[in-house]
């Protein structure tokens, strides 16, 4: 059995669409099949959770060149919180690599979990 990740990321909302399909591309969102059911078509797609918007905020530094916001100043973006489950590390790195080829961000926010299957 691949060993499974959960990849944690946050966004602002209007660009999240982009951002799914770049991951879900890479093979995130794929919740294989349970040890009840061996059908390998009994297979789900595109499952990610989504927050409801909270605030993230930053300040860019002088050699930083943000998307939003301006250098020096405090800026505060209303953001959702996104999770996928990602089987397989190729998958997960595919994932992140494309999370921060489509995120607006220069530096996009994400965590990688290891999930214990018990």
């Amino acid at each position: 059995m691949l060993q499974r990740y959960k990849l944690v990321f946050f966004t602002p909302p209007a660009p999240l669409p982009d951002i799914k399909k770049a991951i879900f591309d890479a093979g995130a969102g794929r919740y294989p099949p349970s040890s009840s059911n061996s059908n390998p078509e009994a297979v789900y797609t595109e499952t990610m959770w989504t927050s409801a918007p909270g605030t993230g905020q930053f300040r860019p530094g002088d050699g930083a060149n943000p998307a939003i916001g301006k250098v020096g100043e405090v800026e505060e973006v209303k953001e959702v919180r996104c999770e996928v489950l990602c089987v397989g590390k190729e998958t997960v790195k595919a994932a992140v690599e494309a999370l921060r080829k489509s995120h607006p961000y220069e530096v996009p926010a994400y965590e990688v979990y290891t999930i214990e299957d018990f």
